[in-house]
């Protein structure tokens, strides 16, 4: 169980974050929802501790995350794994290398430092990037990617981390609507196989209610819903996203697609390129 217990984050005057609690229950797939500036990416970065929070408690486990430091502190980061929109792969380094630095925790000082890899964490990477669809890319460049193609890579090195709560901000704000469907498909995979808890920030109305068990909606900092899809009204919906509704409403992928797989002939119709397996 992670706990959320009146977390908050202030800059200056304003609360970005205010005074937020949720009980999220182990194997959860959550979808957080608002328009841009909600809170939705501080409160993230606050369950991974890569910003601190101003007040309040996250709790997993019956452990305090906000009090841990040092080495206690990197363990909670592999097991809170975290997903950028801007995936945050380095270029120049091959797909395997990237993805096998989600194993680094599980290393010395020296061998981290040293990025010494042993035959099972290639044997992992290999896995991963084979789960998503991407092990034919194993030795090329990451730069040479396309954005989903990235993001998935972003994914697989997430995976090797052997993590239990799998954070993905914004994953598909940057991609089209195919790609975008194949990294959702993924994340929701992810989440039904190995029972990892999924919370995603989605821009999108229709895919955080075709993806996700549970949808919490943010504005100016503040939880104004919390409940299943089914509950979230276009009248709360509205009051979410403000003036941004229509944009939210119309964007992202449909709901007559979104969720399910799209037929192979489909998918090689829209990309010629995915007979081949090297999706884009």
């Amino acid at each position: 169980m992670l706990k959320i217990d009146r977390l908050t984050k202030s800059f200056k005057s304003r609360n970005a974050v205010n005074a937020i609690g949720l009980d999220i229950p182990e194997g959860q797939m959550v979808g957080i929802i608002g328009r841009s500036g909600a809170g939705k990416s501080t409160l993230l970065r606050m369950l991974n501790r890569l910003a601190e929070p101003t007040s309040g408690r996250i709790v997993f486990d019956g452990r305090d995350i906000t009090a841990l430091r040092g080495r206690d502190l990197l363990a909670w980061r592999a097991t809170c794994a975290m997903v950028f929109q801007q995936f945050n792969l380095v270029g120049r380094l091959d797909v395997i290398t990237n993805v096998m630095a989600g194993r680094l925790y599980h290393h010395n000082f020296v061998a981290s430092m040293l990025q010494l890899f042993d035959d099972e964490d290639r044997a992992r990477a290999i896995r991963a990037l084979d789960r998503l669809g991407m092990a034919h890319t194993a030795l090329q460049q990451a730069d040479t990617l396309s954005g989903g193609q990235m993001q998935r890579v972003a994914i697989a090195r997430a995976l090797v981390q052997e993590p239990r709560i799998l954070l993905a901000d914004e994953p598909i704000a940057s991609l089209d609507p195919l790609n975008a469907k194949i990294v959702m498909d993924a994340l929701s995979a992810i989440n039904r196989e190995d029972g990892i808890t999924v919370i995603c920030n989605l821009h999108t109305l229709d895919t955080a209610r075709s993806y996700c068990d549970r949808i919490i909606g943010l504005a100016d900092g503040n939880l104004v819903f919390d409940g299943a899809p089914r509950d979230l009204t276009e009248a709360k919906a509205r009051e979410i996203y403000g003036a941004e509704s229509e944009e939210a409403f119309s964007e992202g992928l449909t709901s007559t697609t979104i969720g399910k797989p799209l037929p192979a002939a489909a998918m090689i119709a829209a990309r010629p390129q995915y007979a081949l397996g090297a999706a884009q």
